[in-house]
């Protein structure tokens, strides 16, 4: 099996979260996620992010999606 390179990709879940007052787990309930989905992409281990759950997490942060995510360097 070949080993998977890390991506560069750096969700910026957390800092919004912060940013606005808001928890995971009130995001979880307005956006209809589970909280392990969105702990999974706040903690940088999600290999994929469907786009109606991207839709509604800038629909609830008041985001776009360049703000949810960075490249790192």
């Amino acid at each position: 099996m070949p080993v998977e390179e890390p991506h560069r990709i750096r969700c910026r879940l957390d800092e919004l979260l912060e940013e606005r007052g808001l928890t995971l787990t009130a995001l979880a309930e307005e956006i209809g996620v589970s909280i392990v989905n969105l702990s999974v992409l706040k903690n940088q281990r999600a290999k994929a992010v469907r786009f109606s759950t991207l839709t509604a997490l800038c629909d609830a942060l008041d985001c776009q999606p360049g703000d949810l995510f960075a490249v790192d360097p």
